[in-house]
């Protein structure tokens, strides 16, 4: 495995997944990642077991604890004391990049904010994950991804359908994982420029800002137009291109076409539905007679599709040019041949012996598959971190004892 950060130490104080799940990212690359937990209660991302107990009332696996949190060691610090925080000064001191999801008063409060870790280590990366951004009258209010990504962000209006009887719900960590993803990137740009210029920078990356990149193109459109609603694409009706969208199978599964230059691949498209009868059909010979006759060009494309199963179709399409794919259900991923081809899924066995899939971040050097390592149990390398700091068993001992470490 090509270790890219090796050499890199992040000192991680955060809780929940979007900030560490960039930590994630950096053990996934090689970073040491020592994860700063309070001694008693930890992530609170820890008692989450109810998203972890498997059907039937057998054992649990804390998933969400897992994925953002493997490959790093656990030091129990608490860092509200005096001990506890100069334990976490002398880290710092050691440390490349300084990364925290804590609000400003309560950074204030512990003494941890940039110009407190950087009394310690003036060319630290200091990195700070955000609800709604660093400025603004909300800077210092929190922010989970299912409110500053998917409802403020504006993801849950767009996804969903009208006239829909409920939002589209988000998925566990959707925006966090994404938002994670920017950090670990702007972390490495922060890490390139500290070689190149010897100046430490602070790093922001906020779930609306994530929402934002995502919906940029949405967010242009509506700007250059001068609309009060984004453009919303059915499927159905007329449409300017009946060659990208969602096709029912006769199993009740989907074909999604991704047909972009339809001119370009109609005749092959047509060899492979195997209607050879449309690539001359004087309604349909060209992208413009499509578009003008794109409810008569659906209905035979979709009555097709309707007439074979989602395995028939894959059978079908696999040598046709244009893209598309099916569309897959979550377990059905294992089994891709492409992601076992370039082992995106790791299988972890965690402290407890469960086993579970976790996915490796998602850019990999030298095209090697990462080596992915469970999340550590709470405190798990509190001694072992403390004795490569240099203190001894006594300290140690007396640390434990005041209740500085855990």
């Amino acid at each position: 495995m090509t270790s890219i950060m090796r050499g890199v130490r992040v000192l991680e104080v955060a809780a929940w997944t979007f900030v560490p799940a960039a930590g994630a990212i950096l053990a996934d690359w090689g970073a040491d990642v020592l994860k700063v937990e309070h001694p008693e209660t930890g992530d609170p991302q820890r008692g989450l077991a109810t998203l972890g107990v498997l059907p039937g009332g057998g054992k649990s696996v804390s998933f969400m604890m897992q994925g953002p949190n493997r490959g790093k060691r656990s030091v129990a610090i608490n860092i509200a004391t005096d001990d506890g925080r100069e334990v976490l000064y002398r880290l710092a001191e050691t440390s490349d990049v300084f990364l925290t999801s804590y609000l400003p008063s309560v950074r204030e409060r512990l003494r941890i904010d940039v110009d407190d870790i950087r009394a310690r280590n003036e060319k630290i990366i200091y990195v700070r994950g955000h609800g709604q951004g660093a400025k603004g009258p909300e800077r210092d209010k929190g922010g989970f991804d299912g409110a500053s990504y998917w409802a403020r962000g504006g993801v849950a209006d767009t996804l969903t359908p009208p006239g829909a009887p409920q939002l589209v719900g988000a998925r566990p960590g959707i925006g966090d994982v994404m938002g994670g993803l920017n950090l670990a990137g702007g972390i490495s740009a922060a890490l390139f420029s500290r070689e190149r210029t010897g100046e430490g920078t602070v790093v922001d990356a906020s779930l609306l800002n994530t929402a934002m990149w995502q919906l940029q193109t949405d967010i242009a459109m509506t700007s250059e137009f001068g609309l009060d609603d984004i453009v919303r694409f059915q499927g159905d009706g007329k449409v300017a291109n009946p060659l990208v969208g969602n096709y029912r199978t006769k199993d009740d599964r989907w074909v999604f076409l991704n047909i972009m230059q339809s001119d370009r691949f109609w005749a092959d498209f047509c060899r492979h539905l195997g209607r050879v009868d449309m690539v001359d059909d004087e309604r349909f010979r060209d992208a413009s007679a499509r578009a003008e006759h794109s409810e008569a060009c659906l209905h035979e494309i979709a009555d097709t599709f309707a007439s074979r199963t989602l395995s028939e179709w894959r059978d079908a399409l696999a040598t046709m040019q244009g893209v598309w794919a099916p569309v897959q259900r979550v377990p059905e991923l294992r089994n891709d041949e492409q992601v076992i081809a370039n082992g995106y899924l790791s299988r972890v066995t965690d402290a407890d012996g469960s086993e579970l899939d976790l996915v490796g971040a998602p850019v990999q050097f030298n095209e090697q598959p990462h080596e992915l390592r469970p999340a550590p149990e709470h405190g798990q390398h509190t001694d072992e971190v403390l004795l490569e700091l240099g203190c001894s068993w006594d300290e140690i001992v007396a640390l434990k004892v005041s209740g500085a470490v855990g």
